[in-house]
């Protein structure tokens, strides 16, 4: 069993909170500790962006994150050696790289997998790789017990989530919001219909990201997924205080501990 899969299983009725930060933004060490300072807030599952020249899925501040990040000539391969560095004292969190097709193609799949699987990551989730062309590299991941990440749509139609669902393990993430990371006004209500509505389809945990940038939203979700994202609020604090360590780790650790708190009220008020 994976270390997604046994965070889902030892949950509960726990809803998983699952923060995104961008990997070398505005360096490596930085990210190392943001890291720790995300479990200690309550993390479950951490989401590590993988810097892009061209992020197609990403708004403005996660781009800007990558640019700061690719100043430093941050690579995949240096990514993979940070989350090793994390697994130096951390054996539970779950880490899932997220990112895009051309640095996994580069390295290639297989070398990919390997480097991954020895630094300790535990999924994968390329945001421009269809399933219908997925099926090498998934491969490739499930020898390495490797979970992949399939990103829905409110726009999916059932038959391709239940083709993602065939593929997916791990969670399979719903973008909440017609767009682009960052983007505004969520829909709870229209959320929790879709997300049900997946979850009749799949027996994959379902989590939703896009939308979600304060306790109130992050509880509102965690109502019917079975995990939130939350990614571009973070990465926001990031840039703005990234020069401010201790400004930087105080302020991410309230926000995030906050989602955790509110979510677990939720998840005490239905119990």
């Amino acid at each position: 069993m994976t270390r997604i899969a046994t965070r889902f299983s030892e949950a509960s009725g726990r809803k998983l909170l699952v923060p995104y930060i961008t990997a070398g933004d505005p360096d490596l060490e930085t990210t190392l500790a943001l890291m720790h300072t995300l479990v200690k807030a309550g993390a479950d599952v951490i989401e590590l962006g993988v810097p892009f020249s061209d992020p197609m899925a990403d708004g403005p501040v996660i781009q800007a994150a990558c640019e700061r990040a690719l100043k430093n000539k941050v690579s995949l391969v240096q990514v993979m050696e940070t989350v090793k560095r994390f697994r130096e004292t951390d054996q539970d969190t779950a880490v899932v790289l997220m990112g895009y097709m051309n640095p996994v193609e580069r390295l290639g799949y297989a070398r990919f997998a390997e480097l991954a699987a020895e630094s300790g990551v535990d999924g994968v989730l390329t945001v421009d790789m269809p399933p219908e062309e997925a099926g090498d590299l998934v491969a490739e991941l499930r020898k390495h017990d490797l979970d992949s990440i399939f990103l829905l749509s409110p726009t999916t139609p059932d038959a391709r989530i239940e083709r993602v669902s065939e593929m997916a393990s791990g969670y399979i993430y719903y973008v909440s919001l017609k767009g682009v990371t960052g983007a505004a006004n969520l829909d709870t209500a229209e959320v929790a219909g879709k997300v049900a509505h997946i979850q009749s389809l799949t027996g994959t945990p379902v989590a939703v990201g896009f939308g979600i940038r304060d306790a109130d939203s992050a509880a509102a979700v965690s109502e019917t997924a079975d995990a939130v994202v939350v990614g571009s609020v973070l990465v926001a604090l990031v840039g703005e205080h990234g020069a401010q360590p201790d400004v930087l780790h105080s302020k991410l650790f309230d926000i995030v501990n906050g989602m955790r708190q509110a979510m677990d009220a939720k998840a005490g008020a239905a119990a």
